[in-house]
């Protein structure tokens, strides 16, 4: 059944909606397919959420675009998504942070190119878990160990590890990390470490994986995200400006179902675990799923949290060329009342 956002959040989607009427252009001048992506693991919930109850269909029909057709692909990796973006496959995509903010530095005054972030997804904690009964801190890593991230030195975990290391070791060593690290999806480092049997020792990675890690016996926690750097927001949407200029109904659409489907993680845990076990199939039992939405950790909200916090790390390591001045320079005007950072 159709679930509705509760009471409290009708105006700020209604607002949503209102601004897409205003900055639209011409009836029917937005596009009836729309092709978006979202990655593995519980930061990417409200997505799961918004597939399952078609909300993105229903803001649209509200919108006056009745027939807009949806098709969602599952990918993850920071150069992947950017990559299957750039190459016209994606017209909106889900990524952590870093990869988008890597690519908004790359774009940035070439209008073909150019991209925008339409809302945040979710923020919480990253684990970094090993196998390792040696390794308690980051200084405890030799060469001999692999620590898995969905994407080498752009993808959230290994900017986040970066930023970690950074911490550890001093700026200058921020990367002493990256040697050690190897791309792999959140679900086969899962299986590698479970398994014992892959030269990957180490996961650094989000729920529910991090979850499922420690529950085995042979698996440690050396550091959790939040306790270092505290909530940021890790996974967001995006899409190119060309897309969202000539998409304003379809752009606010898409911000409006996040919100939404925000709603119903606050008001209906246990709907929301199981939409996200229904789609995500992972061999979780729907309990588990509910003690991580419980973890306070866990939030999900479209207002961009601790954006400007890597953008501040990237830019003085030299990773971005472009400081912006403040999260608004990231994100499109339909979320500007918000109080993002």
């Amino acid at each position: 059944m159709q679930q509705k956002p509760t009471a409290g959040r009708l105006p700020a989607i209604g607002a949503i909606a209102a601004l897409a009427l205003t900055l639209a252009g011409p009836a029917g001048a937005d596009t009836n397919a729309l092709r978006i992506s979202k990655g593995f693991g519980m930061h990417y919930l409200p997505l799961y959420i918004v597939e399952h109850e078609r909300l993105i269909e229903k803001h649209a029909a509200a919108l006056g675009l009745a027939d807009l057709t949806v098709t969602w692909s599952t990918i993850d990796g920071g150069n992947v998504i950017n990559d299957a973006m750039l190459a016209g496959a994606l017209d909106v995509a889900s990524i952590g942070v870093p990869g988008f903010l890597n690519l908004w530095d790359k774009a940035k005054g070439n209008p073909r190119l150019e991209i925008v972030g339409l809302s945040a997804v979710g923020s919480g904690s990253l684990y970094l878990n090993t196998r390792n009964p040696k390794v308690r801190t980051l200084a405890d890593f030799t060469a001999a160990d692999r620590i898995a991230v969905p994407g080498i030195k752009t993808s959230f975990a290994a900017v986040v590890l970066q930023m970690a290391a950074a911490k550890a070791f001093g700026m200058e060593n921020y990367a002493k990390l990256d040697p050690l690290t190897v791309s792999l999806p959140h679900p086969d480092a899962l299986a590698a470490m479970l398994s014992g049997k892959t030269e990957i020792d180490s996961h650094f990675c989000s729920p529910p994986f991090s979850y499922i890690e420690l529950d085995h016996p042979d698996i440690h926690r050396v550091l959790n995200s939040v306790d270092l750097f505290g909530n940021l927001t890790i996974i967001m949407a995006y899409t190119t400006r060309r897309f969202h200029d000539a998409n304003p109904k379809v752009a606010a659409a898409v911000v409006a179902a996040v919100d939404e489907a925000n709603a119903l993680i606050a008001r209906d845990k246990p709907a929301a675990a199981r939409f996200y076990r229904e789609l995500a199939k992972v061999k979780a039992a729907n309990a588990e799923l509910l003690r991580i939405l419980d973890d306070p950790d866990s939030r999900y909200s479209i207002v961009p949290a601790g954006v400007t916090t890597y953008a501040d790390f990237m830019h003085r390591v030299g990773t971005l060329k472009t400081r912006p001045d403040s999260w608004k320079d990231l994100f499109a005007p339909e979320i500007h009342d918000r109080p993002g950072s």
